[in-house]
């Protein structure tokens, strides 16, 4: 008999070594809104199907969870391949990335996707999970699931793995269908009861239970200049032949590596300079851009990208002069709460609207003003003698979280403003059906910035992760497709340069605390890339940022 300790309920109880988290669940008498999904085993998450045999802490996640939506949506995403791949034999089907609260899909079936071939596949899906099919994660020698991969023309898989360096790795079945997922799956269709697949634009949408209610599918919205950047992204890596991890991999173990950052870079810097001159065009048609404001979410490199839009701007003939949002916020005792009686940094409610309009209406008039310091030691607003007057020929460039919100500006002319979105879309999967998360790319810049240059620990930034994201969710997606123009601040071998910065960082979060779980995570898939070194990336690269050596002064 081995011992279990809910962390749910607190209550030990003892079990049969060798049982399932299946099993132990309804004898912990834990109760959760939602149906119940994975559980964190010691504080790494584990599927429903896993045997235990020690002692171990067991927590139980219903969809609440992130993880334990990751785990819903991966089962999902074998359905809808086991679905695609018997209607259509002959198919390719890439998992691409979020948009629209679900997923596109790239379906390949030789024509264009009719709304009979998508409701063929939904059937089917349909179908699958009726019969409640049991997932069935197979552990074998890494040569054996290549051997299995490359006889069913999966070179996608192949390509990772090969490129991995593992002695033994794993593989899922459902039914006679395999796959890889580097993640966990439900124990068996049954469990995915809520899901919807839709024709969208020139592909798939494949509908998720909503985060915030998951009775209830995310609703549709409109995120037509995302889905053209991931668009114009995914054509590029077409191009230079590195769509997926394993074709990254390969490059870079053959000595391509810096061909990879050089062109990366170049269209980075390309990019900015059309941002530039779209910004000096706008002027030279009679519609003079005076206020160019950045927004973006946490660590989506806005601050880099704001000092090379303004040596771009210089190369035009317009000077740019900085102004910092942060700077606008109220006296600390008169800044609104958040649902923990906390100061909410995070709100737009915040700032001094006031202030803000009142003295960027007066730099537009052409007067000129003492601009505010904010002293964040004493939560009190100070002048310093910062003294602004807008020449013709100078534009004020601001970053902050709050610049696509209609309600920062709403005195200054539209004409008067250029609105940019920064993120890092990232568009490299690991492979055709394993996307990798946009969130998941900005946490590896944070930590690494955080523990470099803020004297946090893996673990407090992750502590900190999930408040950031409701911030983000509340006060800057719902006003991204408010740009003029997106910006994708990813590049396509960052994850490989992160690597070997991340994972010592990863390494010290302690196994006893709940920042362990994602720690963890991490950890195994960043290990999927092939580590190259930094000394490559020029310091004017958005990452030095984050990894330092950065030629900007921040």
């Amino acid at each position: 008999m081995i011992k279990i300790h809910c962390v749910n309920n607190g209550k030990t109880l003892d079990f049969p070594s060798g049982c399932d988290l299946l099993d132990i669940y309804p004898a912990t008498g834990v109760e959760l809104p939602y149906p119940v999904i994975s559980a964190r085993v010691n504080n790494v998450t584990q599927g429903l199907g896993f045997k235990v045999y020690n002692n171990k802490d067991v927590e139980f996640l219903d969809l609440r969870d992130p993880s334990a939506m990751r785990t819903y949506v991966r089962s999902l995403c074998f359905v809808l391949y086991k679905a695609v791949s018997e209607q259509f034999p002959d198919s390719e089907l890439l998992l691409e990335h979020p948009v629209s609260n679900g997923y596109f899909c790239n379906l390949k079936i030789g024509r264009q996707i009719t709304v009979e071939d998508v409701n063929a596949i939904k059937a089917r899906m349909k179908d699958i999970v009726s019969q409640d099919i049991p997932f069935e994660r197979v552990e074998c020698q890494a040569t054996e699931a290549i051997r299995l991969f490359e006889e069913r023309g999966l070179m996608d898989k192949v390509k990772l793995l090969k490129t991995s360096g593992r002695l033994y790795t794993y593989y899922y079945k459902l039914g006679e269908t395999i796959d890889y997922f580097y993640g966990n799956l439900v124990p068996s269709t049954g469990f995915l009861s809520l899901f919807d697949i839709v024709k969208y634009y020139d592909g798939l949408l494949l509908r998720i239970p909503s985060h915030e209610n998951p009775t209830k599918l995310g609703e549709i919205v409109k995120q037509e200049k995302m889905l053209d950047v991931f668009k114009e992204h995914l054509q590029w890596n077409h191009i230079l032949n590195m769509e997926n991890v394993g074709d990254l991999n390969y490059a870079c173990q053959k000595g391509y590596a810096t061909r990879i950052i050089n062109v990366s870079e170049a269209l980075q810097e390309k990019k900015i300079a059309q941002i530039a001159d779209q910004i000096y065009n706008r002027s030279k048609e009679g519609r003079p851009v005076k206020l160019v404001l950045i927004s973006g979410p946490s660590s989506s490199g806005k601050t880099t990208f704001s000092k090379r839009l303004s040596v771009q701007l210089l190369t035009n003939g317009i000077l740019p002069y900085a102004i910092s949002l942060d700077n606008y916020f109220l006296p600390r005792k008169e800044t609104p709460l958040d649902e923990h009686g906390e100061y909410d940094y995070e709100s737009i409610y915040a700032l001094d609207l006031k202030l803000f309009n009142d003295q960027v209406q007066a730099i537009l008039r052409g007067e000129e003003v003492e601009l505010p310091y904010y002293n964040f030691q004493t939560g009190e607003r100070e002048y310093r003698g910062e003294k602004l007057k807008l020449t013709d020929n100078m534009v004020l460039v601001m970053e902050g979280n709050h610049g696509l919100n209609p309600e920062l500006t709403p005195q200054i002319p539209e004409e008067n403003k250029f609105k940019i979105y920064v993120s890092a879309l990232t568009t490299i999967s690991l492979d055709n059906h394993n996307w990798i998360p946009t969130t998941d790319n900005r946490l590896v810049r944070r930590i690494v910035r955080d523990f470099n240059y803020r004297g946090y620990s893996a673990q407090q930034t992750i502590a900190r992760w999930r408040s950031v994201r409701a911030g983000e969710d509340k006060w800057i997606f719902p006003f991204q497709e408010n740009a003029d123009v997106m910006f994708n601040s990813a590049l396509i071998f960052e994850f490989a340069v992160f690597r070997t910065h991340v994972e010592p960082i990863l390494n010290m979060v302690p196994q006893n605390c709940r920042e362990y779980a994602e720690a963890y995570r991490l950890l195994k898939f960043v290990k999927h890339f092939y580590a190259i070194r930094d000394n490559e990336i020029p310091h004017t690269s958005l990452i030095r940022e984050f990894i330092g050596g950065s030629s900007f002064i921040y």
